[in-house]
């Protein structure tokens, strides 16, 4: 299933940069009012209609859409969330298209099956509160940050790079992806990584980022795990050894037992 992590963040943030900043929102339609949090559809419609965004960043998997003197857009995609541009004439609506920004020439429409999070409103000075309890986002990292934050910490290794509270941005396919990598086990402690253990694991996670913001996702690449992972069983695409499926932290799990031993 579709996950969005990271790279998928970026790239929403890429297609609301390019059609929709600097452009008069002419009107919101809140198809579906399960996406918003903590506002009504009338209070989200009138506070956004006529705005015009600003350059929207992103951290970890939140996009942060300022606007010009109105409330900030905070939208997290959770596990089916996404956002399209649609230029006129095109496609009619999505059944999962949950808010509509209608915008001179086109659409940004807000599409999420599940809807486990959504869109939500903040002042200025209330964006920082809202997202307080993150991590760094993990594209920023340095080495001696990640380091920092997993040297001696007594809990296994994937759960702790996918907790959004220690780094940002990453999620299950970026996890397993990057320790594949940097050779690590996924249950591996962090207490019991090496200086050498770290180096690689940071070597990886910026190597993969690299290679994956600019496609917008994680790339199931044959020479990836990700494009392995959903096989069974699988074969490592570097040794050809069978993967290991399994539950770590709660989460699905590959990996390989000969490049990844416990």
């Amino acid at each position: 299933m579709f996950v969005p992590e990271l790279p998928d963040v970026e790239g929403f943030r890429r297609v609301l940069a390019e059609h929709a900043t600097g452009r008069p929102v002419q009107r919101v339609d809140v198809l579906d009012e399960g996406v918003l949090r903590g506002v009504t559809p009338r209070r989200f419609r009138e506070r956004l209609r006529g705005c015009r965004f600003a350059e929207p960043r992103r951290h970890g998997k939140w996009l942060i859409v300022p606007t010009d003197g109105r409330p900030v857009l905070l939208a997290h995609f959770g596990m089916t969330g996404s956002l399209h541009w649609v230029p006129d004439g095109g496609e009619a609506r999505h059944p999962h298209d949950r808010v509509v920004f209608v915008l001179p020439d086109g659409e940004l429409r807000y599409r999420d099956m599940r809807k486990l999070q959504g869109l939500r409103l903040a002042a200025d000075d209330e964006v920082e509160e809202a997202l307080g309890g993150l991590g760094p986002d993990a594209s920023t990292v340095s080495r001696a940050q990640l380091r920092d934050l997993l040297a001696g910490v007594r809990r296994q290794v994937k759960p702790a790079l996918v907790d959004q509270s220690v780094l940002a941005g990453l999620g299950n396919l970026l996890a397993d992806e990057i320790l594949w990598r940097a050779r690590i086990h996924p249950r591996r402690s962090c207490a019991d990584l090496t200086p050498d253990d770290l180096a690689r694991l940071h070597t990886a996670m910026r190597e993969v980022l690299r290679r994956s913001v600019p496609t917008g996702r994680v790339p199931p690449r044959g020479s990836w795990l990700t494009g392995h992972r959903d096989e069974r069983p699988g074969a490592c695409p570097r040794c050809g050894t069978t993967l290991c499926h399994g539950r770590v932290g709660g989460r699905g799990t590959a990996w390989c037992p000969r490049c990844q031993p416990e």
